[in-house]
């Protein structure tokens, strides 16, 4: 491996240990109602995007939250010795995929079966924290 190759991919390994992912699977609520609650919080901070998941009314945010703390708690696994409130995490990522559909048939008029799709959705967290020159010019 070359020098240049190298040096890029310390860069790229020192950026991933700034972030943390954290994924639901098979989560049994429809994408879309949960898409409405992943906006809420897509690019807040960690502290308000938890407040704002614990007085959400909406069924989906339960969910969200304990994804939430699992991701607070990988970024404490994975930078033992740094404080949170220090590290200024945010949410950088939320996004929402489609999961698997069951497909169940319910009873109409004349014979006939109308299909009931029960879906879910896979969620991913992605959390980073933020550096003081980026605080700078966020506020600018």
């Amino acid at each position: 491996m070359g020098a240049r190759k190298r040096n890029s991919a310390e860069i790229r390994k020192a950026e991933k240990k700034a972030t943390c992912i954290a994924k639901l699977n098979n989560c049994p609520t429809s994408p879309r109602k949960m898409r409405l609650v992943t906006d809420l919080i897509r690019g807040k901070n960690v502290e308000q995007a938890l407040n704002i998941l614990k007085f959400s009314t909406k069924e989906a945010s339960n969910r969200l939250e304990k994804l939430l703390v699992s991701a607070i708690s990988n970024w404490k696994n994975k930078n033992e010795g740094k404080r949170i409130e220090d590290s200024n995490l945010y949410v950088k990522e939320v996004f929402v995929d489609c999961g698997r559909m069951l497909k169940r048939l319910r009873p109409a008029p004349q014979g006939r079966a109308y299909r009931v799709r029960k879906r879910s959705n896979h969620i991913t967290i992605i959390l980073d924290s933020i550096n003081e020159q980026q605080v700078e010019q966020n506020i600018q």
